[in-house]
């Protein structure tokens, strides 16, 4: 597994939910100028998140800051090829984030707009779904 898996989870295999559709709490920038807004609800998977943190970090080379907004905490489980019915759930394939419309992906600070434009762009191609580029002026 990578980095981004939970240490401890209160439940095993919980059941699986898709995100309903109304407003997410975490829509205000708190640590950067700059942020990616989902407009989709979905679920995301930690190497999704992993692949757009490498490739905002690539275009930064090493300037500003990242923050990362979302974790993913719910175990997605998945039964092997050719498996009979039955037989209790399978075992956990991956973990992935829940997020709703309006949730604040990732944030950046400390370069200019266009260097963070470009970034969420990149990373934007590495999610599965749609996003919006937001300045702290906008909210």
């Amino acid at each position: 597994m990578s980095l981004m898996t939970p240490k401890k989870l209160k439940y095993r295999r919980p059941f699986k939910i898709m995100p309903k559709a109304k407003r997410a709490k975490n829509d205000r920038l708190y640590f950067g100028t700059f942020g990616l807004l989902s407009t989709e609800n979905s679920l995301i998977t930690h190497r999704q998140i992993e692949s757009a943190r490498k490739a905002i970090v690539n275009h930064m080379k090493r300037k500003g800051r990242l923050w990362i907004r979302i974790y993913p905490d719910r175990p997605i489980t998945k039964k092997p090829a050719e498996v009979k019915m039955g037989k209790g759930k399978g075992d956990i394939d991956h973990y992935a984030a829940i997020v709703q419309k309006g949730t604040i992906l990732f944030e950046i600070g400390g370069v200019d707009e266009e260097i963070a434009k470009e970034a969420f762009r990149k990373a934007s191609h590495k999610l599965p779904i749609k996003v919006k580029f937001i300045r702290s002026d906008m909210l």
